[in-house]
């Protein structure tokens, strides 16, 4: 199905819904996986992003979405100076990525604390956008829902028992995905919900013991 704002695109900061709107919900997903604003960024810029992107402000957008601003923020043309000021450390490459990724495509690399995360985010067009892989893991994150990305033993029942934690917070659950490298080896999931996830779910989840890393990403577009 084809909605209106596959159309005309988002409401956004200009100038465009690809290289801009979309360069910002990459951005606001990837902070989710090191837990917010991160403390250094590298962004590595493929195919048009890295071409053309400085003209359309993907620079500015990328890093709007590191410090958590959505697309339609006007502090989104001042995203660079504000994040030297609050002490996010970003550098920009022009890169050419493997696995063929879409042309606007960038990998993040991101670290806050202890926490680092590495992801190539791509923008499809009309502010739509997806997470094609985290730490090396195949994944599909579109931000069109609240999203769970778990690291877990690869162990019987585990499906089962991470669906029982969201039930009992009444979160229903939109799709799951799960990949691995080999039989045996930890599993990556990435839940979609139609409920917001409150951040205690993590704690929950982590409870299980098994589960070794847990991130809550927002829902980033309608």
């Amino acid at each position: 199905m084809v909605s209106i704002l596959d159309i005309i695109g988002p409401v956004m900061v200009g100038p465009s819904s690809s290289h801009t709107a979309g360069a910002c919900r990459i951005g606001l997903l990837a902070r989710g996986l090191v837990g917010g604003t991160p403390q250094e960024a590298l962004l590595e810029l493929h195919g048009s992003f890295a071409r053309t992107g400085e003209g359309h402000g993907t620079d500015k957008a990328l890093v709007a979405g590191l410090l958590g601003f959505r697309p339609d923020d006007v502090r989104i043309r001042d995203a660079l100076d504000i994040a030297e000021r609050e002490g996010l450390r970003f550098r920009f490459e022009k890169t050419t990525l493997d696995d063929d990724p879409h042309p606007n495509a960038v990998r993040l690399t991101l670290t806050r604390g202890d926490r680092t995360a590495v992801t190539v985010g791509e923008s499809l067009g009309a502010g739509r956008v997806r997470l094609s892989s985290v730490d090396g893991y195949p994944v599909d994150v579109t931000g069109s829902y609240h999203t769970l990305v778990l690291t877990a033993e690869d162990r019987r029942g585990s499906i089962a028992k991470i669906a029982a934690v969201l039930a009992e917070d009444a979160i229903n659950i939109a799709t799951l995905r799960l990949s691995r490298r080999a039989r045996g080896q930890d599993a990556f999931m990435v839940i979609e919900c139609d409920d917001v996830i409150p951040e205690t779910v993590g704690d929950d989840l982590r409870a299980l013991g098994w589960v070794h890393w847990v991130r809550v990403l927002p829902r980033v577009s309608a």
